[in-house]
């Protein structure tokens, strides 16, 4: 059972690791191709679009054959495909990076992205059943934490591979050919897995005939609930200010504090690092600890994941001594972590206040102090996923799976705002500065999701008190 998980959450960083490093292809492609900001934005937009493209294709195959497509394959056969199908796709990196062709780049993203759909659908849930119910949320949560250590290499390891070891004082040259090597190597990484769960029982979720009382996509009904409709309309936000934050933040860096293209990684590094800083600082109150011991895990916990940012990027040659001042803003989220108490509605209302707060402050700050406000808007949408989910699927019964259905269709946020995003982002309109006020928006809706959860779920009768500290 251990092999079993040890080997499932494995794919958890292949995600994070493809998600995170397409925040060095914007700006690498953007320089060579001279693409204006929203045109190299398309790269996001290709990735988190493919996951609803796939999701929504998944579902139309299990109608069309009448059974669902994993209970047909199992879990183990249906991850495999998933990975084989994004093994495909990165071989479309090797044309597209040896003709620098963007057309080819955004295709291979967008099989790579279909495949990892269909690995979000076995793998989350088959991480949930290995193991008894009670503990499911912490293999999640170990998961979520393996996610984000993909999160913080992938922009290093990219990085390095365009641009060679950083502080060797040799002048960089942008060789946009080798970002073929790491995807080739994760394409063969993928096979290997994929090789690996053919072969594995791992099992198969229940079984039931698709008829029009259980068909998975998502309808009428649901949708009759406030908690649903703006549920999704805050998952598509939530994913989006997420992703458009980092993905807008290198030209952020190049136009206002003239940081060039091969020192960008650690701050893209930092970003996705600081998602776990939060989760593993919300995980501080999931581990069974009481009492003092709870409260030294609540402030350990954050300090060892940010010293493992700054031990990986020590290691990639980078300079970082000048970070350190970003223990402030991670003081600030531990102190709110300690505010909330684990309350789902608490926790999104403060946090997506702190974000407005952080992206206000870096689009009016100079220095030092814009740069880490900007950053710290991961450290507060670290926990907004569960949030949300938490308070959307709350008293749905048996639509709880429709409605997990239709909230992870709306990851396609991370592509759509991140495009807004950099077409507000000209000089004829807003400039990348003025363009976070987009940020700001997403955050002030989630806030108002929160105030008006708490209205509905009273008027119910429901009480929530404890948030899972997994992330998407």
């Amino acid at each position: 059972m251990r092999k079993s998980l040890l080997f499932i959450v494995s794919v958890f960083f292949f995600w994070g690791f493809v998600a995170a490093s397409n925040d060095i292809l914007i700006p690498v492609f953007k320089e060579k191709l001279q693409l204006l900001q929203w045109q190299s934005q398309m790269i996001a937009f290709a990735f988190y679009v493919a996951y609803t493209v796939g999701s929504l294709s998944y579902v139309a195959i299990s109608k069309l054959r009448g059974r669902d497509l994993v209970a047909s394959w199992g879990y183990g056969k249906s991850l495999a495909v998933g990975l084989f199908i994004s093994a495909a796709g990165t071989l479309l990196f090797i044309p597209a990076a040896n003709n620098a062709s963007f057309p080819l780049l955004l295709m291979g993203l967008i099989v790579v992205g279909i495949g990892f759909s269909l690995q979000q659908t076995v793998a989350n849930p088959l991480a949930i059943s290995l193991g008894s119910p009670e503990t499911g949320s912490q293999r999640l949560s170990m998961a979520g934490g393996i996610n984000n250590l993909g999160t913080t290499l992938g922009p290093l390891l990219l990085s390095f591979a365009i641009f060679g070891q950083a502080g060797t004082g040799a002048a960089p040259t942008l060789d946009i050919a080798a970002v073929k090597i790491p995807y080739l190597i994760l394409g063969a990484c993928f096979v290997f897995f994929g090789m690996l769960f053919w072969r594995m029982d791992l099992g198969k979720p229940e079984e039931a005939i698709l008829d029009e009382s259980s068909n998975t996509l998502p309808t009428e009904s649901i949708f009759k609930a406030p908690q649903v409709w703006m549920g999704m309309i805050a998952i598509f936000l939530y994913v989006g200010v997420e992703v458009s934050t980092a993905s807008n933040l290198p030209e952020y860096l190049k136009m206002y504090h003239d940081i060039k293209l091969d020192q960008m990684a650690p701050y893209i590094s930092l970003f996705w690092a600081s998602l776990m800083i939060g989760r593993w600082t919300a995980a501080s109150g999931a581990l069974g600890a009481k009492g003092s011991q709870r409260a030294l895990l609540r402030w350990a916990l954050p300090m060892v994941a940010f010293g493992l940012f700054m031990l990986i990027n020590m290691l990639g040659g980078y300079d970082v001594t000048q970070f350190i001042p970003f223990i402030g803003a991670v003081l600030v989220l531990i102190v709110a972590d300690l505010l909330v108490k684990g309350n789902p509605v608490k926790q999104l209302f403060l946090y997506a206040s702190l974000g407005i707060v952080a992206t206000l402050v870096g689009m009016y700050a100079e220095g030092p102090v814009a740069i880490y406000s900007f950053i710290a808007v991961g450290l507060f949408c670290s926990t907004l996923w569960p949030c949300i989910f938490t308070l959307a699927i709350a008293g749905m019964g048996t639509r709880t799976s429709q409605v997990s259905n239709a909230l992870i269709m709306m990851i396609m946020g991370g592509g759509f705002v991140s495009v807004f995003q950099g077409w507000l982002s000209s000089d004829e309109l807003m400039g990348i500065r003025g363009s976070y006020w987009v940020g700001v928006v997403c955050f002030a809706y989630l806030a108002f999701y929160a105030y008006r959860m708490r209205l509905v779920l009273q008027k119910r009768g429901i009480v929530l008190e404890e948030a899972a500290s997994s992330g998407h």
